[in-house]
């Protein structure tokens, strides 16, 4: 049974392939109906969303099915009763399961016992659905990923960080992360994603300096530097992550066609200046939109696999 749990469960051509079955399935949203029936998915949501939802919930219907839309508190998925049992549940009466949650652990544990597809729609660790997004847009702007240099300044000790090593690598890009010290990945994650470069011929590499980061970048992204789940260090962030603030300043040092990425909610005038995010080279709401069209690929290829292995 495959699962899209981290972003390196997708070898490079799997990746291709799953950015090019979006490309064709956002050009023709209805073609392919794999929940035909219709059948239900499980939307599982232990944090809070507003784009996940949306554009799983659409995915869905999209696709031919019922979105189940499960409030993780309400179904106290650890406390009532343990992942391993829910999931058993789940898995006898829907096709598929996406959860937002916290700890990976919880993820892999649904993916092991569900039977169906899991989904990954965001943990502590790693963000797969928003990273295939952003190498879509990158793609539909710049016309290639492989050999292009990608700036990720701020917080890069969070999922977005680790998923932009794996990611990235996967698709041949030169990553560079750059943020305070102790905000970075750790060498275990930089391990993962130096053997999938030596494989790809990416790289990826911390640059502190953010200016020397982001100097000739094709692509320069940022995400909030105040995480789910760190709320009380806001402060503290605040005054650590304000040199690498992604201003207009900031940006001049990138290629002249640099494209700027942000996942989503921003915080204008904290590590993003409301001229960039709002500016021409902003390509933000366009990222946001191919959420849909990328996890729509992602469940057309993960419940077509199951069928075939049934």
């Amino acid at each position: 049974m495959r699962h899209l749990l981290a972003d390196d469960d997708l070898s490079p051509a799997e990746q291709a392939h799953l950015l090019d079955l979006a490309a064709s399935m956002k050009g023709a949203p209805h073609v392919r109906q794999p929940l035909a029936g219709p059948r239900s998915v499980a939307l599982i949501f232990d944090k809070p969303t507003l784009r996940t939802q949306v554009s799983f919930g659409v995915g869905v219907a999209d696709l031919g099915g019922h979105p189940l839309l499960i409030d993780g508190a309400l179904a106290g998925i650890g406390v009532r009763e343990s992942v391993a049992d829910v999931a058993r549940v789940l898995g006898r009466q829907v096709a598929a399961v996406v959860w937002r949650t916290y700890a990976q652990q919880r993820l892999e544990q649904m993916a092991e016992h569900a039977g169906v597809p899991v989904v990954n729609a965001l943990t502590d660790d790693y963000h797969p659905c928003q990273l295939l997004a952003d190498l879509l847009t990158i793609r539909e702007h710049r016309g290639r990923l492989a050999g292009l240099t990608v700036a990720f300044v701020g917080d890069a000790a969070c999922n977005m960080g680790n998923s932009w090593l794996l990611a990235g690598t996967t698709a041949g890009m030169h990553v560079r992360l750059s943020g305070p010290d102790g905000y970075v990945p750790g060498p275990d994650m930089f391990a993962r994603a130096d053997a999938i470069a030596a494989v790809t011929g990416g790289s990826a590499a911390v640059v502190p300096d953010a200016v020397a980061a982001v100097s000739g970048a094709d692509v320069v992204v940022t995400d909030t530097w105040v995480s789910m789940g760190k709320e009380d260090e806001a402060a503290e962030r605040e005054r650590v992550f304000g040199p690498w603030s992604l201003t207009s300043e900031l940006l001049a040092h990138a290629d002249p066609q640099a494209v700027v990425l942000h996942c989503l909610p921003a915080y204008r005038g904290k590590e993003i200046a409301a001229e960039v995010l709002d500016g021409p080279r902003s390509v933000v709401w366009d990222e946001a939109e191919n959420r849909l069209h990328v996890q729509k690929a992602v469940l057309a290829w993960l419940l077509e696999a199951a069928q075939q292995d049934a």
